[in-house]
């Protein structure tokens, strides 16, 4: 079972609730708590947030736009439209228009989807080839993407519910260290085969041209032998769902990051957020940050896994969300 779903399960049935998950896939399940009331989950999804305002925080372009006008530091970038779309649209922006636009804000840029998530096709281009390449791929599978202007920093995710800050952790893009002997495959499909045994979704393809583009320009090749204890970068963006590795930073976070990520989480109408930042150290006082997206169903199981202590938050933080959907 997946570490996140076994953690759910622990804490309904000590609360004395009935828990039903669905015994294929074990992502869905219902509980029904003493008091009669029910609640379903979808696996990171709970009914602790609203639906309007969760579905915003989906959108990263319209998101966006709020969190600005709301005084945010947010990523500058526009959305653009696949030609299908641009037909249906007032003001339509097609893949050229996208092009253009990078060029404005200056290579190299970041290109991904409007709203999908677990950092699929989220992609650092350097020229037009890519910035057509990634684009196209993105078209094949939904009709907007967005162009944005890459930020330099530390890639951090935030954890808040009600008004509290539940955990802080760096999140690092995937990579794979050396030992001197392993190529660089034999050492990404051992990381593969250890993260897959979380449970969890591990979205690491090596057939990725993303990998492939990291790899080739750093002028290695997957047959490359790393010396021991050197650092290979494999992705650009920090998605922990495609095989990023994480820091916590809960104990040590400064107050100023903590206020700012729960003004933001209640500024979008939300309750449970995860708020993803860019800044150079989230330990020192606020001084200048991008907030790079805010997720309303953020994934825990990466964060538990990385132990005992961290796995206690989780039981917690699932703990008073149980409590408050039994409560209301």
């Amino acid at each position: 079972m997946r570490l996140t779903t076994a953690i759910l399960k622990k804490v309904a049935t000590e609360m004395g609730a009935i828990i039903l998950i669905e015994p294929e896939y074990e992502l869905i399940g219902h509980i029904t708590f003493k008091n009669g009331k029910t609640t379903v989950f979808d696996n990171t999804r709970l009914n602790i947030n609203g639906f309007a305002s969760a579905y915003l925080a989906q959108d990263k372009g319209f998101s966006n736009y709020f969190l600005q006008q709301l005084g945010y530091r947010v990523t500058e970038g526009k959305t653009f439209f696949n030609e299908k779309m641009s037909a249906k649209v007032a003001n339509p922006r097609n893949i050229h228009d996208g092009w253009d636009y990078a060029q404005e804000l200056g290579l190299p840029v970041i290109v991904k989807p409007l709203n999908l998530s677990l950092g699929i096709l989220v992609t650092k281009v350097y020229d037009k080839s890519e910035y057509y390449q990634v684009a196209e791929k993105i078209f094949n599978i939904q009709s907007v993407l967005i162009v944005e202007r890459f930020y330099n920093g530390n890639d951090f995710r935030i954890l808040t519910f009600d008004n509290q800050v539940i955990a802080t952790y760096q999140r690092i893009p995937l990579s794979v260290t050396g030992d001197g002997k392993s190529t660089i495959l034999q050492l990404l499909l051992t990381k593969r085969e250890q993260l897959l045994k979380t449970g969890e979704r591990i979205l690491i393809d090596l057939e990725d041209f993303r990998i492939m583009k990291k790899i080739h320009q750093q002028n290695l090749t997957w047959e490359s032998i790393l010396v021991k204890d050197t650092v290979v970068y494999l992705l650009d963006n920090a998605n922990l769902s495609t095989g990023g590795d994480s820091i916590d930073f809960t104990d040590i976070i400064h107050p100023n990051f903590e206020k700012l990520a729960i003004n933001i989480t209640k500024d979008m109408g939300l309750r449970l957020a995860g708020v993803d930042i860019l800044t150079t150290d989230i330990t020192q006082p606020l001084v200048d940050y991008t907030l790079l997206e805010i997720n309303s169903a953020p994934g825990l199981g990466h964060y538990a896994f990385l132990g005992d202590k961290q796995i206690q938050k989780v039981e917690n933080l699932y703990r008073l969300i149980l409590q408050a959907l039994e409560r209301e």
